[in-house]
C-alpha cells in the first residue's frame, strides 16, 4: 500500500501561478492508493471544484474543511482509491487561532482495515501540543491492526515534545524534509505507523514537477501489510 501526504498551498507554486493541474499531475507522478492533502480550497459559488477535479474518476474525495467562506472551503481532504468503511471529522480548533480539524478514517486494504488519521497544525507552538494532545487522545489505544498518523504538523524543531509523544504512540520514522519545495530544510511534514515493521520506504517526493507545485513537498510512503494479511 503506498500513502502520502502533501500541503499544495491553495495550488499555488513557487512562482505565484494558481495552477491545479500541476498539482493534478504531481499526484498522478504520486501514484499512491491514499493521499492526505492540506491547504485545500474548493469553490461553492460555480467556480472549479478543485477536489473533484484533482480527485479525477481514480479517488474517492472526502473533504474535511476547516473554514466555511462566502464562497469556498477551505482545509483538509483526503482522496483514496481503496474503500472507505468510516469516515469521522474532528475539531482541533485553538480559541483565537486559525481553525483546524483532523479526518479520520477507516480503509479496506484486502482482508485488514487500517485507520488513518490525517491533520494540518498551527503555527504556534502552545497551540500544536494542545492539538498534538487531541489526536493523542483519539489514537490511543491502538484499534486496529494497522494505524497511521499523518499531515503537516508544522513542527520543524525535531527534538519537540510533541514529536516525542507520537514516536512513543508510534515508533519514530524518517523525518525528511519537505518544505521549502525547491531547497527543503524543514520536516514540517510526517507520517508514523503502526506496527512500525510495515514501513518499507518513507521519502519525499522530489520530482521537477514537485519542486515548482506547491512551497511543500510531498511524503510518499510504502507499506507492506504482508505480515498483517498472514495473521
Amino acid at each position: 500500500m503506498i500513502i502520502a501526504t502533501y500541503n499544495i498551498h491553495r495550488c499555488y507554486g513557487n512562482d505565484g501561478c494558481f495552477s491545479p493541474e500541476r498539482i493534478r499531475r504531481v499526484l498522478r507522478e504520486l501514484d499512491a492508493d491514499i493521499i492526505a492533502l492540506q491547504e485545500v480550497e474548493t469553490r461553492q459559488d460555480g467556480g472549479l471544484d478543485l477536489l473533484e477535479f484533482l480527485a479525477e474518476d481514480v479517488y474517492q474525495p472526502i473533504a474535511g474543511p476547516t473554514m466555511l467562506k462566502q464562497n469556498a472551503h477551505y482545509g483538509n481532504a483526503l482522496l483514496s482509491r481503496l474503500p472507505v468503511e468510516q469516515i469521522f471529522k474532528h475539531d482541533l480548533s485553538v480559541p483565537g487561532r486559525e481553525p483546524r480539524g483532523a479526518i479520520d478514517v477507516r480503509i479496506r486494504a484486502k482482508n485488514t482495515t487500517a485507520r488513518l488519521v490525517t491533520a494540518h497544525f498551527g503555527l504556534s507552538v502552545r497551540e500544536r501540543r494542545i492539538q498534538a494532545q487531541r489526536v493523542l487522545e483519539l489514537i490511543e489505544p491502538q484499534i486496529e491492526p494497522v494505524e497511521i498518523l499523518l499531515g503537516d504538523l508544522n513542527e520543524w524543531f525535531l527534538r519537540r515534545q510533541l514529536l516525542r509523544w507520537f514516536h512513543r504512540a508510534f515508533v519514530e520514522t524518517p523525518s525528511p524534509a519537505t518544505f521549502p519545495a525547491r531547497f527543503p530544510l524543514l520536516a514540517l511534514d510526517r507520517l508514523w505507523v503502526r506496527p512500525g515493521s510495515v514501513l518499507r520506504q518513507l521519502q519525499c517526493y522530489r520530482s521537477p514537477m514537485a519542486q515548482v507545485a506547491s512551497d511543500h513537498l510531498p511524503l510518499r510512503a510504502e507499506l507492506d501489510l504482508s505480515e498483517i494479511y498472514a495473521e
